[in-house]
């Protein structure tokens, strides 16, 4: 595919602008001590979203009234922009973002919770998770620990579900699974040869991979909330985070072959075309 460089010079002017007033207004609004402006990234994303040109489309309901952790499938860092447009929730993200040029800033402007691969710091880390959730906050986990190409789901890390085992008044944590497929570009169906324009993944540089983006036309992307869950359904969190795996693996099944509703009334445990014989 041609990338229209163009294209790609209009929309990261336009980004960068964007960039520019968040740091402009989020900056000192966090140092007045204005908890509430991380919060404001839910409209950033919407800015950033539009920006890109990106298109998403939900399917389901996700979870608003109370605390939640949703547990998402990862192909690319539009996941970011993609998912927080429609969510006013928290990012858990690898420390190594931190130090990431201005994508780094970006996310500590939200409040972006960074976790360390780093056993001694793992009880630090589920406290950080338990005060973000005690003070309202849902939160974003991206489960697969990596991104990759977009076709498959890797296996969910249930060393990443910490969070799954927090409770406020005997009330436990509710936890909702969610797909995220990139579907199709200008309107027609994207096939596993287009993909790698939007998945970012394994050794690809990122700034000739953005640009590339950039210059191709509008991005598609199925977003599917399954039903919510609690940590108390299941006997542990490994089965907790096989099922959310299985889920967001049948959404995503669902969604590439134009058919994202039909994953909702899928069970985990069997697949599209099992279903389709019932």
């Amino acid at each position: 595919m041609q990338t229209s460089h163009f294209l790609a010079l209009r929309r990261s002017i336009a980004l960068l602008s964007i960039f520019a007033f968040i740091i402009l207004v989020q900056g000192p609004a966090q140092l007045l001590g204005l908890r509430s402006s991380y919060r404001w990234g839910h409209t950033w994303h919407k800015w950033c979203r539009w920006a890109i040109g990106m298109k998403v489309q939900c399917h389901g309901q996700p979870a608003m009234d109370v605390p939640t952790l949703y547990v998402a499938n990862h192909t690319s860092y539009l996941d970011i922009p993609a998912v927080g447009s429609i969510l006013p929730a928290t990012f858990i993200a690898k420390a190594e973002i931190m130090d990431w040029p201005l994508f780094g800033i970006l996310c500590k402007l939200q409040r972006t919770v960074f976790i360390e691969r780093d056993r001694r710091k793992i009880r630090a880390q589920r406290e950080e998770l338990f005060q973000r959730l005690s003070e309202g906050d849902s939160l974003i986990l991206f489960a697969e620990g990596t991104s990759n190409s977009g076709t498959f789901v890797r296996p969910f890390k249930s060393a990443l579900f910490s969070a799954a085992e927090w409770e406020a008044d005997g009330m436990p944590l509710t936890i909702q699974p969610v797909t995220i497929g990139y579907t199709e570009l200008d309107d027609m169906a994207m096939g596993r040869r287009l993909r790698p324009i939007f998945a970012w993944y394994g050794d690809m540089d990122m700034i000739g991979h953005f640009w590339q983006l950039l210059g191709a036309g509008q991005l598609g992307i199925d977003i599917i909330f399954h039903p919510p869950v609690k940590m108390a359904e299941f006997a542990s969190r490994k089965e907790l985070a096989e099922h959310c795996e299985r889920a967001v693996a049948v959404g995503l099944s669902s969604a590439l072959q134009g058919r994202a509703e039909r994953a909702l009334a899928v069970s985990p445990g069997e697949s599209v075309a099992e279903a389709d014989l019932v």
